[in-house]
């Protein structure tokens, strides 16, 4: 059985951690598999959307810890492997020009919570916890938490979750904007596919242009990211999308990005 599920579903691609005896704990075949879906969702014009979630009854432990300790002497150059595929993935699905929504399910641990907080969108079930881990088994952060956690929540928290494993629940996480929203562990997948639906139906390519900038923009400094913004607002003016956004709002209707898109 495959340790990634991918579903493609009326222009969505569903990305399911498939390891949940383990946890769902990342392993190096696992985190070549995710970065090659990864890969094969962000290069496909089809998928409008992509969805990753964890199969059974955790979102994901991070790391496999077993396969570490396999490693013995070899577990720094173990890591390293391990890390420089996993951030193969994210890197591909966080800079794909199409939005990333992310289901935690169930609780997240070191990578995983990594994994848990790099969507557009991340809806979070209310059995969900996160857990920064890595320094109860005396490593550091990888999987971009140690870049990302502090530009949602700010640096002091940021410390505390990471420094001191500080346990931070569905609510929690929904209140100082590690997730975008908590909801009821029943109605995950029907919320889920609801927001889906939406984002399907939207301009891709101009959610796309914005995610880039909302990453860029962490860094850029104000002149060069307002350049920036000039000549990806331009770019997206030539697309049909925008041609049928204008020319909706101008006669009045609901556009309908989805047509524009694939008769561009």
């Amino acid at each position: 059985m495959s340790d990634v599920l991918v579903r493609k579903e009326g222009g969505a691609a569903w990305l399911t951690l498939n390891r949940p005896e383990a946890g769902n704990a990342v392993n190096p075949a696992m985190a070549r598999h995710l970065a090659d879906v990864a890969r094969d969702v962000a290069d496909d014009p089809a998928i409008r959307c992509v969805v990753l979630t964890g199969a059974g009854r955790l979102f994901c432990v991070g790391g496999d810890v077993a396969a570490m300790a396999g490693a013995g002497q070899e577990a720094g150059p173990f890591l390293h492997d391990l890390a420089d595929t996993l951030h193969g993935a994210i890197l591909t699905l966080t800079g794909m020009a199409k939005p990333l929504v992310v289901l935690v399910n169930g609780p997240a641990a070191g990578a995983g919570l990594s994994l848990g907080i790099m969507g557009d969108v991340v809806l979070a079930a209310r059995s969900a916890h996160f857990t920064a881990a890595y320094t109860g088994v005396g490593l550091s952060p990888d999987g971009g938490m140690s870049w990302l956690l502090p530009r949602l929540v700010g640096l002091r928290r940021a410390q505390a979750i990471i420094l001191t494993n500080q346990r931070i629940g569905a609510d929690e996480a929904e209140r100082i904007g590690m997730v975008t929203r908590t909801v009821e562990d029943a109605e995950l997948m029907q919320e889920a596919e609801a927001v889906v639906a939406r984002l399907i139906a939207s301009p891709t390519a101009a959610l796309g242009a914005a995610r880039s900038l909302l990453i860029d923009g962490a860094t850029a400094t104000l002149p060069d990211h307002l350049n920036r913004e000039a000549q990806t607002i331009a770019r997206a003016g030539g697309n049909a999308e925008a041609r049928e956004g204008i020319a909706a709002f101008v006669e009045r209707r609901k556009p309908d990005f989805l047509s524009a898109s694939w008769g561009a």
